[in-house]
């Protein structure tokens, strides 16, 4: 491996949204495997990429890198590489372990005004931005430079090809009723952890009286927040999604 490889699998991650946690050696002195400077990478699912040392440095660092990224703390790990310890090499060495947990993800169902508003602010944001709307003179790079993924298809074969866990966050603002609602139904049939509907009360208890008659329980139902985003008496189409960002973003410093 080299460091262009594992910088380039960064960002990889980065971009991708995947949590990871990167351990460094900061210090070293005497025989220590490795000197300052070396670095291993440990995604969230456990693979590596680099090394600190292999042996039981290598083992204790893969175990407390994947506890500081189920905590989201950073760690200093000290070894004393002495036969008392469990090592035979001598000297000592610092491993800084950082935990990076991914951005968070939000689905945009639309690419219209406010769909393009909002997608460009939670990039901004620190968000991983996904883009469904079946329009091709819509879902475009050109118009969406904040997304990281666009699917230019119909709102089931999306939500077919996307991977919606309990964190990612849904807004659905698509160019009509019937394409918000079905969004609405093939959205609670997934993990979502927050599902937003962009449009008035009256349109909101519509939604909610027929869902109410196909049979979604009301802790179904509840899920479904609309109107979607903060109150704040926001007009216009970046208005409006500075109210939306804003209520994820409360969303996800409170969770």
């Amino acid at each position: 491996m080299t460091e262009l490889e594992l910088h380039e699998e960064i960002v990889r991650l980065t971009r991708s949204g995947k949590p990871y946690a990167l351990a460094t050696v900061i210090t070293h002195s005497g025989s220590s495997p490795r000197k300052s400077g070396a670095k291993l990478l440990v995604r969230g699912d456990g693979s590596l990429l680099g090394s600190v040392g292999g042996g039981r440095v290598e083992t204790e660092t893969i175990e407390a890198a994947l506890k500081a990224l189920s905590v989201g703390e950073t760690r200093i790990l000290e070894y004393v590489l002495t036969e008392e310890h469990g090592f035979a090499c001598g000297g000592s060495m610092s491993v800084f372990i950082e935990p990076h947990g991914g951005r968070p993800e939000l689905v945009m169902f639309g690419a219209g005004h406010v769909g393009r508003a909002v997608t460009s602010l939670a990039h901004g944001c620190g968000f991983r931005v996904v883009v469904v709307d079946h329009r091709p003179d819509c879902a475009t790079a050109a118009l969406l430079p904040g997304a990281d993924e666009i699917h230019c298809s119909p709102i089931a074969v999306a939500l077919h090809q996307l991977t919606v866990t309990s964190k990612s966050y849904i807004v659905i603002a698509t160019p009509g009723h019937l394409h918000d609602f079905d969004a609405v139904r093939g959205c609670l049939a997934t993990e979502a952890g927050f599902i937003g509907l962009l449009g008035s009360r009256r349109k909101g208890e519509v939604l909610f009286t027929a869902l109410e008659e196909e049979g979604f329980s009301a802790a179904q139902r509840k899920r479904v927040v609309t109107p979607v985003g903060l109150d704040i008496g926001g007009q216009t189409p970046e208005e409006i999604a500075v109210s939306i960002v804003a209520q994820l973003i409360k969303l996800q410093r409170h969770t």
